[in-house]
């Protein structure tokens, strides 16, 4: 049997369960005390321990040995791993997830998906969908390891209060966007968060805007899935996603899912994307 496993990180709510996928929580440590990410601890955690310390939370990759102790049991009960890390330009979790994997004489493969949130979690769904079409571990790992380039993985922020105290955005950038109403777009490329375009106005507009630019930046993808991913959004603003990702795209299914405390610790509170694989 093939076992899918994936760093918490991936943001996939229920389709976890659904498509029998493994999480591996990265450990999220607020005052000197570490929590699992998504079992002891939820985003609201987060922004309460931001507006009373003025701190970010810590963040943890597992060990090698927790990577070790994770995947065992599944080997030792016949199964071949595929385990998927956030991006090792993010986290050291990929190169520890790797050097665990040595122990287990080639029935662990680790794929870095140079993504994260649910950009991650699209690499893991599609390796869920070759697997249940029959593919190979070793078919299963080439395909998401030459699909991963493809993933739009893009989110925008509403306040870069916590970009900055992150290390990610200068003070001057902060009060401007704070004052003009600034929201930039933030994106992976090649496995690494950059700056793009800024959008100016209400959470709203800027998030219209935002799905209709992608549009136009990808008029051929793949149609199978996308998500709307948020850090605990407004209501209003995910509705006008949703609306706008109706009307310009023709996905199968449009699954909307809330990023957890590792991803909601770098990002703040109604924070959305929309991440889909382009062609």
């Amino acid at each position: 049997m093939i076992r899918l496993t994936a760093d918490s990180t991936c943001d996939l709510g229920e389709s976890i369960q659904k498509r029998g996928i493994v999480i591996k929580p990265l450990t999220v440590i607020l005052g000197g005390t570490p929590y699992s990410d998504g079992v002891d601890i939820v985003p609201q955690d987060i922004f309460r321990f931001v507006e009373e310390n003025g701190q970010l939370p810590k963040t943890a990759a597992p060990s090698i040995a927790d990577y070790e102790e994770f995947f065992r049991p599944y080997v030792e009960a016949g199964d071949t791993v595929i385990h998927f890390n956030i991006s090792a330009k993010s986290s050291s979790s990929y190169s520890y997830a790797e050097a665990a994997a040595k122990s287990f004489g080639g029935k662990v493969f680790v794929v870095d998906s140079k993504g994260l949130s649910t950009g991650q979690g699209l690499v893991v769904l599609y390796g869920a969908d070759l697997r249940d079409r029959g593919a190979s571990a070793e078919e299963i790992v080439a395909a998401c390891n030459a699909v991963r380039a493809k993933v739009n993985t893009s989110f925008v922020p509403d306040r870069l209060d916590y970009l900055y105290k992150g290390g990610r955005c200068s003070r001057m950038a902060l009060y401007g966007a704070n004052l003009l109403k600034i929201h930039p777009l933030i994106e992976m490329e090649d496995g690494q968060l950059v700056a793009g375009k800024k959008y100016r106005g209400s959470m709203e507009k800027c998030i219209a805007q935002y799905v209709s630019d992608l549009a136009v930046k990808y008029p051929a993808y793949d149609q199978t899935r996308c998500f709307i991913t948020h850090s605990c959004a407004d209501e209003s603003v995910i509705e006008v996603a949703r609306q706008k990702v109706k009307e310009l795209f023709s996905f199968d299914e449009v699954l909307e899912t809330v990023a957890g405390s590792v991803i909601t610790g770098h990002c703040g509170r109604n924070t959305l994307g929309v991440l889909f694989i382009a062609k």
